[in-house]
């Protein structure tokens, strides 16, 4: 990626880009979409608002500890120097404390004032994004596999909030959003393979020169996508509005990857990265009509 990274101007906007703010506001997006199919619909405001309020303060201490864990790696990657702890404006030990004490906070608030399920399952996404994930970037490209796990656990945690159970439609919830992530992040990590490659990192792009194991992942996740996006419908919790959504936007991602396994190519990944962030959004508006029309 040519684009240079800004580094924070002053210490709170240094605290605030230590939360990985994009990536805390789609797990609260994806908690708020489990949280509303769950109780069909948002009736109770103050225990929704608290369970966003929880979640949202436990995905910014991971950030900031995932900062912490990573900020020898951070200095020898371009995209990644000019964070705050490599930069200096925020000391390792402060980051530590400031991401240990905002994750607490967030869990305490999820167990206090939602249910213990939803605590649980806070924490265990940090944990397997901290101490399994983050660690394992160094030693198989299937770090990016088993990132999905964490990274596809929100939207049961916002089910669960309102529900107390691990339902089956929740898993189909979880499933969607663990093979969205696939295509994503293997265009990410083609498009930014010589960082990665500088920082000893295992991701797939990185370890191989023509491409053919990330494209048959790119390709299979997608199609995967498609019939288990569209389980939502099949049992009953939406209708048709959002079936044929889904399929017609679940095939425009599957084509969104033809372009790079023919030509294994920047500006085809750049493309699959665009099409894969439109997909997200358009996917949980659907949703969100499906249940309102």
């Amino acid at each position: 990626m040519k684009r240079e990274p800004q580094k924070a101007k002053s210490i709170p906007a240094a605290y605030y880009e230590l939360t990985k703010p994009s990536i805390t506001f789609l797990i609260l997006v994806s908690t708020a979409l489990g949280y509303f199919l769950g109780g069909n619909g948002i009736e109770n405001i103050s225990r929704f608002l608290l369970t966003l309020f929880g979640s949202g303060l436990v995905s910014s201490g991971a950030g900031a500890l995932n900062h912490y864990a990573e900020q020898g790696t951070d200095k020898l990657m371009n995209r990644t120097k000019s964070r705050p702890i490599v930069s200096g404006l925020i000391s390792p030990n402060h980051a530590l404390i400031f991401g240990i004490l905002i994750s607490l906070v967030g869990v305490a608030i999820l167990y206090i004032f939602i249910n213990d399920l939803t605590a649980i399952l806070a924490l265990l996404t940090t944990l397997l994004y901290l101490f399994i994930y983050t660690p394992l970037k160094k030693v198989t490209w299937l770090n990016t596999s088993i990132g999905a796990i964490p990274g596809a656990l929100p939207p049961l945690g916002g089910w669960v909030a309102v529900t107390g159970s691990l339902d089956p439609e929740a898993w189909i919830l979880f499933a969607i959003l663990f093979l969205w992530q696939h295509p994503h992040f293997y265009a990410i990590a083609f498009m930014c393979k010589d960082d990665y490659e500088r920082a000893n990192l295992k991701m797939l792009p990185v370890l191989e020169k023509d491409g053919a194991r990330t494209n048959r992942q790119i390709i299979w996740h997608s199609i995967l996508l498609i019939p288990v996006s569209l389980m939502l419908s099949y049992i009953g919790l939406l209708g048709m509005i959002y079936f044929w959504g889904a399929l017609l936007l679940g095939i425009g991602y599957l084509i969104s990857g033809f372009p790079l396994v023919k030509n294994y190519t920047l500006e085809n990944a750049k493309f699959l990265l665009k099409v894969s962030v439109v997909y997200l959004p358009a996917l949980f508006g659907m949703i969100i009509l499906d249940k309102m029309i």
